[in-house]
């Protein structure tokens, strides 16, 4: 029983590859000329499904004076309306990040202030946020072809990030948040709506 089992699972797993096995990997032109690295490998599974994983990487831990490190994998499912890597798009997204940013709430010069109303000494454009994300959405998209193995990628994912964080003074190396978050964890933790990913990506068959 567990080899006639173990064949089916092997046939299908062939069979899903064998309709649509074609793989481009990928890199987001958006990026590349700010320093910031976006490459994914992209893999058909039917004439309407395909796969993709990628990752993001922003060395920067200093940007325009700003911290902006962040590392993200991701995986997302699609579903391509007319074929696999052609035209429109929808699918599901999940990805993690670590990250060590100035999130953009603290670009300004003002003192950071507890949510108890306490008035800190410590100015909002020296403070920054180190942690991780947990983020799950939906994505849409156009692939164009360009040529015979070329493909341009244009997409933009939507979803909930849920991020666990402390922060810091860039300047003394303190803790400004000492009293954690609303419920009085040590972490802070937030969640969010919003744009997470999204780009031009040039994509080139390999098979």
């Amino acid at each position: 029983m567990k080899k006639i089992l173990s064949l089916s699972l092997l046939s299908f797993a062939i069979f899903s590859f064998a309709q649509k096995n074609e793989t481009y990997v990928k890199a987001n032109a958006l990026f590349l000329p700010v320093g910031m690295l976006n490459i994914g490998v992209e893999h058909g599974f039917t004439d309407h499904i395909t796969g993709q994983a990628d990752v993001f990487i922003s060395p920067w831990k200093s940007f325009a004076g700003k911290h902006a490190q962040v590392y993200m994998l991701g995986f997302n499912g699609r579903y391509y309306f007319n074929q696999a890597f052609k035209k429109f798009y929808v699918g599901v997204d999940v990805s993690v990040a670590q990250f060590n940013i100035q999130k953009y709430g603290y670009w300004n010069d003002n003192f950071y202030t507890h949510k108890n109303g306490e008035v800190t000494p410590y100015i909002n454009s020296n403070l920054y946020q180190k942690g991780y994300s947990f983020m799950i959405g939906g994505i849409a998209g156009y692939q164009f072809t360009l040529g015979n193995r070329w493909n341009l990628d244009l997409y933009l994912g939507l979803g909930t990030m849920q991020s666990f964080y402390k922060g810091y003074d860039k300047i003394s190396g303190d803790r400004y948040d000492t009293e954690g978050d609303s419920m009085g964890r040590e972490t802070n933790r937030s969640g969010e709506w919003l744009p997470y990913r999204g780009g031009v990506m040039i994509s080139y068959r390999l098979n």
